[in-house]
């Protein structure tokens, strides 16, 4: 692709989600750039470009899922190779910020693994960051380079209007999500109920008391993560024991870590909307998991990014 600017521009991809990057190469018209992503046989990572990208815009897409560390490895190593490879760009598209909820210090002596991966991105030669859903805004921060934050919710929403659900309440499953859960309202001309909640400890959740009347309707729980599912089986539950009729949810991050597939299969929720910022393999694809695509999403970010245009006005209603 060359612009009028007689800039070019790159896909290349690591080895985290290799479909999705080529469901945006498609949608853009390209295809994916010639790159060995492997490992030696003493386990480092090695990688070769294959072709040449001096003055070119180069796009890295690779969510940092499991396995988190090998995928992180990958793509601060490919931004290395491009760098020095002469590229004049390189914007990281992270579908999927892994170590987003080592956020911040909850005790002592505790790191901040979110800021250190940001500045390990830094470091290698990331120029930009696109990236979707952080679990915290203020990850945003973390970097001294752009980094543009696009939003699951309007692919979500998308879906739910074309199921023509009736009588929808959104579900926010804990105080920290009223924001996301709003977004998703408003576009669904839905009020918001909140599950208020506690932790005894780390991976345990207690329903305390709900915000907001669910009676007779139907609840759609909104998140940005399903891990174990354990907090979002535990608000089925609850939200359906304050009189809900039916339970949808809906997380853009699918990282289903077991024992998710068994608690979503046994659970009251009806369907899970998740979409592809990170591979759901078939053996999770079960008929209560519906997958929904991001690629367009990106590919428009990607555009906008090269075209140097407004990516903020993608969400614009």
């Amino acid at each position: 692709m060359v612009l009028d600017n007689g800039k070019r521009l790159r896909i290349f991809a690591g080895n985290a989600n290799h479909a999705l990057a080529e469901e945006i190469a498609a949608y853009l018209g390209l295809a994916v750039g010639e790159a060995f992503v492997g490992r030696f046989n003493n386990g480092e990572t090695q990688v070769m470009i294959e072709e040449s990208v001096r003055g070119t815009h180069v796009f890295i897409v690779q969510p940092t899922c499991e396995p988190v560390n090998d995928t992180i490895m990958e793509l601060l190593i490919m931004a290395d190779a491009v760098k020095r490879a002469s590229a004049e760009n390189i914007t990281a598209v992270i579908p999927y910020y892994g170590y987003a909820r080592q956020d911040r210090k909850t005790r002592g002596r505790e790191p901040i693994s979110a800021k250190l991966v940001a500045n390990l991105l830094t470091t290698a030669g990331v120029t930009r960051v696109v990236t979707m859903d952080l679990h915290a805004g203020q990850i945003q921060g973390f970097f001294d380079i752009p980094v543009d934050h696009l939003l699951g919710v309007p692919i979500l929403a998308d879906y739910l209007v074309a199921k023509k659900l009736e009588d929808l309440v959104v579900v926010s499953p804990d105080l920290g999500g009223v924001t996301r859960a709003r977004q998703l309202a408003d576009r669904l001309h839905a009020p918001i109920a909140i599950i208020e909640k506690r932790r005894p400890m780390p991976g345990v959740a207690e329903v305390m008391n709900l915000i907001g009347s669910v009676e007779g309707k139907t609840a759609v729980i909104v998140d940005d993560i399903v891990d174990t599912a354990g907090s979002l089986t535990e608000g089925a539950r609850a939200v359906a024991r304050y009189g809900a009729k039916e339970v949808y949810a809906c997380c853009t991050h699918a990282v289903l870590s077991p024992p998710a597939i068994d608690r979503i299969e046994t659970s009251n929720i009806k369907e899970l909307i998740v979409t592809n910022t990170i591979p759901v393999p078939a053996e999770k694809r079960t008929p209560k998991i519906k997958v929904l695509s991001t690629a367009s999403l990106f590919g428009e970010a990607i555009i906008r990014i090269f075209g140097d245009l407004s990516v903020s006005k993608l969400f614009d209603d």
